[in-house]
């Protein structure tokens, strides 16, 4: 896989859904939540300001991340789930 993403957007793999909870109560896959967790792949060079000078992003390749629940571009690459975010759009990192 060769995605590499532009100015300040980021390439998460989303962390998949638990599909036991606490009780030992199994949830269908119609039923689970989008997940709002995941870990970055890649990273872009940062957004240009106007004056051209590059603002590097906060997150780096191997943080794992809190982003917005409908956030982002899903893409598929050999079989594998992708989004891809702006920089805003994550919220935290874990």
């Amino acid at each position: 896989m060769n995605i590499n993403p532009l100015a300040d957007r980021v390439l998460v793999k989303p962390l998949d859904a638990t599909e036991v909870k606490k009780g030992g109560i199994i949830i269908p896959d119609t039923a689970k939540e989008k997940p709002q967790e995941g870990e970055v792949v890649a990273v872009g060079k940062g957004r240009l300001t106007d004056k051209g000078e590059r603002i590097s992003l906060e997150v780096k390749k191997g943080d794992k991340v809190l982003f917005r629940k409908y956030s982002g571009t899903e893409i598929s690459v050999e079989d594998h789930k992708y989004l891809i975010l702006q920089e805003n759009e994550i919220l935290a990192t874990i």
